[in-house]
């Protein structure tokens, strides 16, 4: 059984070693939140602790349907533009994901009803391509315990976004016609899929969540919604260019 701990106590041993580029090789007893709204804490005082507020947000599924839905903050200072120049040093083995990502075009105030579904696709603004960097703090990732993970901000990293284009309906979210290379290396095993399936399933579970903690959806939160190439692991420096047919290209060069 998990222990309570401080989220503090957790969240500063994550903040150290985002910031030293190191890996933790011993997790101390206690630091497994007991539970999903322990985790979430965590989130919110790793962002205290880098002294940013939050920029946007990842969601994701591993199932088409039904399956559960889990996210994370993403710290502003993690966000940056398309054709930027990322220290690989700062991302200890760092993955690389290529996303869509959605922003809306109202708020979402708090309240204890839950928004529809229907309400929060007709909120759909605008989207655009992202590539993830994943970067665990954890050396045992992915042999942790997965409300460690969800502390750990789901192992994200930095995120990169592509210029947002007015929000299209009929875009084929299901079976996009993807392309995602890192040098001269084709990184897009097989056929581009994203594991929740259609992405904007998770966009109604994103909103409830929050504002049912409390919280505000604002229309320039980005969101994040699951790769479509699965994780490429990286073994050096080298730029990667990705592009989900339809939406503008993007880039981002790990040195």
């Amino acid at each position: 059984m998990n222990q309570p701990s401080h989220p503090a106590n957790i969240a500063q041993l994550i903040v150290n070693a985002m910031r030293d580029g190191q890996k933790i090789t011993e997790i101390p007893a206690g630091s497994v939140p007991a539970d999903a709204p322990s985790a979430y804490a965590v989130q919110r005082e790793i962002l205290r602790l880098r002294d940013t507020t939050v920029g946007g947000w990842k969601v994701g599924s591993k199932a088409t349907q039904g399956g559960p839905i889990n996210g994370s903050l993403l710290p502003d200072d993690g966000l940056f533009a398309s054709g930027s120049q990322l220290e690989i040093i700062e991302y200890p083995q760092p993955i690389l994901e290529l996303e869509i990502a959605f922003r809306l075009n109202r708020e979402f105030s708090p309240r204890a009803e839950a928004y529809s579904d229907e309400d929060v696709l007709a909120s759909i603004g605008s989207m655009g391509t992202t590539i993830e960097v994943v970067s665990s703090r954890f050396s045992a990732w992915p042999k942790i315990d997965p409300l460690l993970a969800l502390a750990d901000l789901l192992n994200h990293g930095a995120l990169i976004l592509g210029d947002f284009v007015p929000y299209d309906p009929n875009f084929p979210f299901v079976e996009p016609a993807v392309s995602f290379t890192f040098g001269d290396e084709d990184i897009v095993p097989g056929d581009g899929a994203n594991p929740a399936g259609d992405p904007r399933r998770l966009l109604p579970w994103l909103v409830n969540h929050l504002t049912q903690m409390g919280e505000q959806v604002t229309p320039d939160l980005v969101i994040t919604t699951g790769s479509y190439t699965g994780m490429f692991l990286t073994k050096g420096p080298g730029v990667a260019v990705g592009e989900v047919r339809g939406l503008p290209p993007i880039t981002v060069e790990l040195i």
